[in-house]
């Protein structure tokens, strides 16, 4: 598409938003980026022409060629097809947009080398560790997920010497495998057992081998129970209710703190 089509496409864009201050399409994915992953679900893809994104770090904002490329910053987007507000809402509009007109997503992303913007988690979920480093939990979370064995996490941390997970073993893939180690039990009972820990252990020490130190998971406990909709610990959308399993787990998280 010619780039005098984008822009006239982003303008009309730009008016609707005006009023009814929805969200827009920034960035299109292509299907002959690569093979998908898990790792890649918080793809969004190539960003769209007029848009301009910088990501802001400990509250430092880093711009080049109109786009920034630090690690775990929120998110910010300007462009013709941004809207510029909420419709009669100046205080709505002051709390997302800035003077230079810069919307403030909320989510934390990157851009790659090849131009290509990544989510990797929501600012409102970022964990401040006691020794203040921020750490974004998703993409721990996901890391964790990649390996068979593991059929969900949460990763625990905000106001702690260090990052600690709750992690819910794939029963069908870890009840075989026991079985085959000649250990028994239930599921409950093989969360207990210190062969099956140390086996977790290995998995998780592998998967957070590319993360800085200060994110990595260094504790972590074995939960029999699937986080679920029905217990209200996920949303519709299948997000972690994090204060929900926080309450929930909260004797169990403390221990690996003691």
């Amino acid at each position: 598409m010619a780039k005098a089509s984008v822009e006239r496409k982003a303008a009309a864009a730009k008016k609707a938003g005006d009023v009814k201050g929805g969200k827009k399409i920034v960035a299109t994915n292509r299907k002959a980026r690569h093979n998908y992953s898990i790792l890649d679900v918080y793809e969004a893809g190539v960003v769209l022409v007029g848009t301009e994104v910088k990501s802001l770090r400990d509250g430092q904002a880093s711009l080049a060629d109109a786009f920034a490329t630090v690690d775990d910053g929120e998110i910010w987007l300007r462009g013709p097809h941004i809207m510029s507000g909420y419709h009669h809402n100046p205080e709505a509009t002051a709390q997302v947009i800035d003077a230079d007109g810069w919307f403030q997503t909320g989510d934390l992303g990157r851009l790659d080398d090849d131009g290509y913007l990544h989510i990797t988690g929501r600012k409102k979920e970022i964990i401040v560790t006691a020794g203040g480093k921020n750490v974004a939990p998703q993409p721990l979370e996901n890391a964790l997920k990649t390996d068979g064995f593991i059929a969900q996490a949460m990763v625990i941390g905000d106001r702690r010497n260090f990052i600690s997970a709750l992690i819910v073993p794939q029963p069908d893939v870890l009840q075989p495998w026991a079985e085959e180690q000649g250990l028994g039990g239930d599921l409950g009972e093989l969360c207990a057992n210190p062969a099956v820990y140390a086996h977790y252990k290995a998995i998780v020490d592998s998967k957070m081998a590319s993360f800085s130190r200060y994110e990595r998971v260094r504790a972590f406990t074995l939960v029999p129970e699937e986080f679920s909709q029905e217990a209200g610990e996920l949303t519709p959308t299948l997000k972690l209710k994090r204060r929900v399993l926080l309450a929930k787990y909260a004797e169990i998280i403390d221990r690996m703190y003691g």
